[in-house]
C-alpha cells in the first residue's frame, strides 16, 4: 500500500518534523527525483532549463532533511541508463554537477556534508572522477552522509559485487554481497520518495529497497517543496513497518 489517507493542510505544516523523524526513526530517505524535463517542457523551455531548477529544489531538500534530523540522504542524479539522452540535456547536467561539487568544496565548513558518489566512475570524464574523489576524502568526517547516485544503475551494482566476491574466493551470502555495494557505509533506507507520477524504482537500490517505504507522488521534483517533503514523511509515520513479522 503507497497511500493512506490525505493528511490535512494544517496537519502538514503544524506536525514538528523533528519529533515526528525521531519518533518513527527515519534515518535514511531516498529520492528519485523525476519531472525535470517534463516541468520544463510544460512551460515552453528547453529540457535543460528543468535540470537547473531541479539542482535547486535538490539543495532546499538536502537542507530540510537535516533540520529534521535526517542522517543520511540519496539521491538519483544520474543512471546509467540516462546516457540515452539528448547530448545536450547531458552536457548541461555534467556542468551543472561540477558547478555543484565546486560549491559543496567551497561551502564544505558551513553545510557538513559527507559526500559519497554510488555508480561506476570509470564512466565518467575523468575530471569529474577527479572531483569526485576529493570531495568525498574532503568531507569525509562530516555529520550528514548525502550519497549522489551518478552512472548508476541497481542491476550492475548487484553484479559488480558478486563478481567482487567470486574474485576474491567468497560465498556470496547477503551480508558479504552488502559489504560489497556502493552504499555500504549507508543503512538501507527506510524510505523513497519518487516525484514525477511513475510508479517504478527504475533500477534504484533494488537490493536496498527490500524494506523500504515506497511514496510515489504527481509532484514534478523542481515543484517539490517543504511541503511535499513534510507530506512525505508524515505518511511514511503512519506505516506499519513489520519487516516480515505480525
Amino acid at each position: 500500500m503507497f497511500f493512506k489517507k490525505k493528511q490535512t493542510g494544517q496537519d502538514i505544516q503544524s506536525a514538528d518534523m523533528r519529533k515526528v523523524v525521531q519518533d518513527t526513526g527515519l534515518s535514511h530517505i531516498a529520492f528519485i527525483m523525476d519531472g525535470n524535463g517534463r516541468w520544463a517542457t510544460g512551460r515552453g523551455l528547453p529540457r535543460e532549463a528543468g535540470h537547473s531548477v531541479g539542482v535547486k529544489t535538490f539543495k532546499k531538500t538536502v537542507t530540510l532533511c537535516r533540520d529534521y534530523g535526517i542522517q543520511t540522504v540519496t539521491t538519483y542524479a544520474f543512471s546509467t541508463e540516462n546516457w540515452k539522452r539528448p547530448e545536450n540535456e547531458i552536457r548541461e547536467i555534467m556542468r551543472l554537477l561540477d558547478t555543484y561539487i565546486k560549491e559543496a568544496r567551497d561551502d564544505n565548513e558551513k553545510n557538513r556534508i559527507r559526500y559519497i558518489f554510488l555508480g561506476d566512475k570509470a564512466g565518467l570524464d575523468p575530471r569529474i572522477q577527479e572531483k569526485c574523489t576529493f570531495l568525498e576524502d574532503l568531507t569525509h568526517d562530516n555529520p550528514l552522509t548525502l550519497n549522489i547516485a551518478l552512472n548508476y544503475g541497481g542491476r550492475s551494482e548487484i553484479t559488480q559485487a558478486c563478481n567482487a566476491l567470486i574474485a576474491k574466493g567468497k560465498a556470496v551470502t547477503e551480508e558479504e554481497l552488502s559489504s560489497q555495494l556502493y552504499t555500504r557505509e549507508s543503512p538501507d533506507p527506510d524510505l523513497i520518495v519518487r516525484t514525477g507520477g511513475e510508479y517504478r524504482l527504475s533500477n534504484f537500490l533494488l537490493w536496498q529497497a527490500a524494506y523500504a517505504e515506497l511514496y510515489f507522488t504527481e509532484c514534478l521534483w523542481p515543484d517539490f517543496d517543504e511541503t511535499e517533503l513534510r507530506r512525505a514523511i508524515l505518511e511514511f509515520s503512519g506505516r506499519k513497518r513489520r519487516f516480515g513479522g505480525v
